[in-house]
């Protein structure tokens, strides 16, 4: 959860956080770090409901979850639609689709260390598309880089 709340720092509106990764590897958790960071506790797995959208301070957090999708393109979803002006998307299971066309993203892939094992120590890889995005994940992870040193 501290990752999430690290990375709630680093955000700004229009952000789209595209989160990828197995069963159990920890995005919903993610998320709830990233609203904890801001008062907001009731965060819970979109999987059925398909999008939540959660008011922490001064953002929104839409938070949408493509696992039961199979045959609904995503962007049928109406993602952008929750949006406003505060807002940042967190888009789970996004290798099943983006619901959108966004230009400011931070993708995040999830996995275990050891591969063999469905729990554990788990390793996040970023990578970020659109300027803003690029140094506000630049500054994220040189302070993710300051927290491990201590």
């Amino acid at each position: 959860m501290q990752i999430g709340e690290l990375m709630a720092e680093h955000s700004f509106p229009g952000l789209v956080f595209l989160l990828e990764g197995d069963l159990g590897t920890g995005k919903t958790t993610l998320v709830r770090g990233f609203c904890r960071a801001d008062g907001y506790i009731g965060v819970r797995s979109p999987s059925f409901t398909l999008v939540n959208r959660y008011f922490c301070g001064e953002k929104t957090v839409v938070h949408s979850d493509l696992y039961r999708l199979s045959s609904v393109d995503p962007t049928e979803l109406d993602v952008e639609s929750y949006l406003d002006d505060r807002s940042v998307l967190f888009v789970e299971w996004a290798d099943r689709g983006v619901p959108g066309d966004f230009s400011e993203i931070w993708r995040i892939r999830f996995r275990y260390e050891d591969e063999e094992e469905d729990e554990g120590r788990r390793v996040l890889s970023f990578s970020a598309q659109g300027a803003r995005a690029e140094k506000a994940l630049e500054s994220f992870l040189g302070k993710l880089k300051e927290r491990k040193k201590k």
